[in-house]
């Protein structure tokens, strides 16, 4: 089933068969832990030789590895073994309803569905219904298009938001009685998820409805965790499409849809979280003069304080409150071991948002300095750490209004990449279910 006027379809999707162990088929997202690799270290200790999502997913901690092809091929090959073996069985047409428990919100509703890549663009200047909430970096889509390509499958840790203050789409189906389709603990401290099947014609005419109830301004989906993994099935689909010879050839392949997660920008479970960068190899001196520089140039002015004190830098920190002034805490590590840290405010900022700021910085610092090594860690805690050791710089970003992202995007288009997150680290989607790639199981 295909409702092309809201780019939805509903999916079959899969998932593994009664007897897997659910703990240990389900891992964090991919480019979660990029800078730890002995997270992923434990995961693979954990799973041993169980079924398990790992094993279908590339982990980017292991982006830059020597051994990628093989990789990739194993990936492949382990998803063969999964649909020949029976190790997902593939359910009828329908949504599956999802709650999500962790420490940090009691509850976290989400929904299933498969989105139509035909109505998606991450252009600055898109119209479509599905837009991209931050800016898309080409070099990071031909890694994930490997994995993605000839695939037999996909598993998604896309979330996707709707602005639904009413409450009209994903919440009227927890009051019904569905059947139920999993419910598992989540290792390392992701929590529970539970899912119910929503198969019943009446039910999925009521999520189209109110869909369509929703799309009122020309945007009804807004990337919100997946944006990079959205924008290489989208990237997938338009090399399919070609190679067939146009759209009409290959409408009903499957590979024109990806399945995600819808989640309402109202649930009372979704928080925003900033996303903070560490700058590697570089001095914090010469990095915080650049900076100094560079926002001076733009007709602002700079304050840097240097707070000896890691708790009274901390205080600082907590004490900071949003105006017109952008705040951005640095802690940094120096060859000699001894650990900085301190407060750059920019007065007069060119920018509404104190990510705008500091990417478009970064991204013209690594224009003048060649390659810049930037990693973008969730939590504050693991970025003090990793921007303390020797050499790096951490620089820690503030949260933005969720309320705001909506119209932010339909006036001003995407914000910069990694302007937020959704929840904390370990909060971030677990794969789970699975759909084809391979053969067409949509059907009008």
């Amino acid at each position: 089933m295909r409702f092309d006027d809201i780019a939805l379809a509903v999916p079959r999707i899969m998932l593994p068969r009664p007897d897997i162990d659910l703990a240990k088929w389900s891992v964090i997202a991919c480019d979660q832990h990029t800078s730890n690799p002995s997270y992923w270290e434990q995961v693979t200790e954990q799973v041993g030789d169980a079924p398990s999502s790992l094993r279908l997913i590339y982990p980017e901690v292991h982006l830059h590895s020597s051994d990628r092809q093989t990789r990739i091929e194993q990936i492949r090959a382990d998803m063969q073994v999964c649909t020949s073996e029976g190790v997902l069985q593939e359910g009828d047409p329908g949504f599956v309803l999802v709650d999500r428990q962790t420490t940090h919100a009691a509850s976290r509703r989400g929904l299933m569905v498969a989105l139509d890549l035909e109505q998606y663009s991450y252009a600055q200047d898109a119209t479509t219904l599905i837009r991209t909430t931050e800016g898309t970096v080409l070099e990071r889509l031909p890694p994930r298009i490997e994995v993605r390509q000839g695939a037999p499958l996909e598993t998604p840790h896309i979330l996707v938001l709707i602005d639904d203050p009413q409450r009209t789409v994903i919440e009227p189906l927890a009051q019904l009685s569905l059947p139920p389709a999993y419910d598992t603990e989540l290792m390392f401290g992701g929590g529970r998820v539970r899912g119910w099947h929503v198969q019943e014609q009446q039910h999925i005419a009521q999520v189209v409805e109110a869909l369509r109830a929703l799309a009122v301004d020309g945007l009804l989906y807004a990337m919100g965790d997946g944006n990079h993994s959205f924008a290489t099935a989208k990237e997938v689909w338009e090399q399919i499409k070609a190679d067939a010879g146009g759209l009409q050839a290959v409408a009903d392949h499957p590979a024109r849809h990806a399945l995600v997660e819808l989640v309402n920008l109202h649930d009372e479970g979704l928080t925003f979280e900033p996303i903070h960068r560490v700058v590697f190899n570089v001095g914090h001196d010469a990095l915080l003069a650049a900076m100094t520089d560079y926002y001076r140039r733009q007709g602002s002015t700079v304050k840097i304080d240097h707070i000896d004190d890691r708790s009274l830098w901390q205080q600082t920190c907590d004490g900071l409150v949003e105006g017109e002034d952008h705040h951005i805490p640095w802690v940094a590590g120096g060859r000699n071991g001894t650990s900085y840290q301190g407060i750059l405010t920019i007065h007069q900022p060119t920018h509404e948002l104190e990510a705008v700021s500091l990417q478009e910085f970064l991204d013209g610092f690594g224009e003048e300095h060649g390659e810049l090594q930037v990693d973008y860690i969730h939590g504050a805690q693991a970025t003090q750490e990793v921007g303390s050791k020797a050499g790096n710089v951490g620089l820690v970003s503030q949260v933005i209004d969720k309320h705001a992202l909506f119209p932010t995007i339909a006036k001003d288009g995407p914000l910069p990449r990694k302007s937020f997150s959704l929840g904390e680290a370990e909060e971030k989607r677990y794969y789970l279910e699975c759909r084809r790639l391979a053969e067409d199981v949509l059907s009008r």
